[in-house]
C-alpha cells in the first residue's frame, strides 16, 4: 500500500510505552498463535504448561502472557465477558500484528493470527451433556456486532439467517432483529476438534440472563425462545450451545483474515436443567487438548 494515510491517534491509540492502549501489550510481544480466555484467573493456568515466558502484563480486565508450549509460540489473553470486548481485543490484537506503530500505516503484507478461543458454555441439546467439548463449527450472533462492519454479509451465511430468523417468528423490536451467522475457519477446525470434541453450531448472546432464556425477575419477551432455539435445524445441523463471545471472534477473524475456532466445555445443560458449578479442574483438559493441537 503506498501513500497510505497514517490512522489518527484518536482511532489508534498507543500508550507512551509502545504498547497498545487497552492490553497494554507491544508488537514484539505477540505470538502468531493466541489463546482467548474470559476469565483472567485462567491465563496463568495456561500459562502454567508453558516452558518459557516471555511477558506477564495486567491492564484492567485484559491479562496476557506470551511464552512457549512444545517449542510453539503461543500468548494468552483474557477478553473478559462479552462481543463488545472481543471487538476491543481482536482489534487491538490485529493491529498490533499488522499496523506499523512508528508510521501507523497497515503493513504491506498481511501477518495472519491464529486465535482460539477457551471457554464454557450451555448445552441445549441431549448429545450436549455436562462435560462435553463443543468446536463451535458455526456461530450466530446474538450481539449485533458485525452488522457495523462493512463486508459483514460476504463472509456471513445469508440463507441460514433467514431461515432461522423464519423459524424464530420474532416481530418488531422483539429479541434481535438481525443475527449473523459465520463459521470457523475450516482447517483449523478439523485440526483443533479432531474426533473428541462435537462440531457445534453456537449463540453467542449479549447477555446471560434473558438473552439466554434465563427468568428471574424480569419476565422474558419471548418466553419461547429456547425451546424454538432448540428445535431449529439447517440441513442436518442443530444449535447446540450459548455462550457470549464467538460469533465476534469468528465474524472479525473473517474480515481481516485471520483463523479463529472457539472450543467450549458445557457446563450446564439447559434442557436437562443441570448445572456444574465446580467445573474449574476440569476445563484443563480441554486447555491441554487446544495447546498440543493448536
Amino acid at each position: 500500500m503506498t501513500n497510505q494515510k497514517p490512522i489518527a491517534p484518536s482511532e489508534l491509540i498507543i500508550n507512551p510505552d509502545g504498547s497498545i492502549f487497552h492490553l497494554h501489550v507491544r508488537p514484539e510481544q505477540l505470538a502468531d498463535k493466541v489463546i482467548l480466555v474470559g476469565d483472567p484467573g485462567r491465563v496463568p493456568v495456561v500459562a502454567a504448561h508453558f516452558e518459557t515466558k516471555e511477558c506477564d502484563i495486567e491492564s484492567r480486565e485484559f491479562r496476557t502472557i506470551t511464552g512457549t508450549f512444545q517449542g510453539k509460540h503461543i500468548t494468552v489473553v483474557s477478553t473478559g465477558i462479552g462481543c463488545d470486548n472481543i471487538d476491543i481485543v481482536v482489534n487491538e490484537l490485529d493491529a498490533l500484528a499488522n499496523i506499523d506503530f512508528e508510521t501507523r500505516c497497515v503493513r504491506p503484507v498481511l501477518r495472519q493470527l491464529e486465535l482460539v478461543r477457551i471457554g464454557t458454555c450451555g448445552g441445549l441439546q441431549p448429545f450436549t451433556p455436562e462435560g462435553t467439548f463443543i468446536a463451535s463449527k458455526r456461530s450466530i450472533g446474538f450481539d449485533g456486532l458485525l452488522n457495523f462492519y462493512a463486508g459483514r454479509n460476504e463472509v456471513c451465511n445469508l440463507d441460514f439467517e433467514q431461515k432461522f430468523l423464519n423459524h424464530m417468528q420474532w416481530t418488531g423490536s422483539q429479541c434481535i432483529a438481525h443475527p449473523y451467522v459465520v463459521s470457523a475457519d475450516e482447517e483449523l477446525l478439523e485440526r483443533i476438534a479432531q474426533t473428541d470434541m462435537v462440531r457445534g453450531v453456537t449463540i453467542a448472546c449479549g447477555g446471560f440472563f434473558g438473552p439466554q432464556g434465563r427468568q428471574l425477575r424480569l419476565p422474558l419477551a419471548d418466553p419461547h425462545a429456547n425451546a424454538k432455539i432448540e428445535s431449529f435445524t439447517y440441513g442436518e445441523e442443530r444449535i447446540t450451545n450459548f455462550e457470549m463471545e464467538s460469533s465476534a471472534l469468528a465474524g472479525l477473524s473473517l474480515l481481516m483474515g485471520h483463523k479463529a475456532l472457539t472450543c467450549c466445555m458445557v457446563i450446564a445443560n439447559r434442557v436437562a436443567g443441570r448445572a456444574n458449578p465446580n467445573y474449574k479442574n476440569s476445563i484443563d483438559n480441554l486447555i491441554k487438548l487446544v495447546l498440543e493441537r493448536i
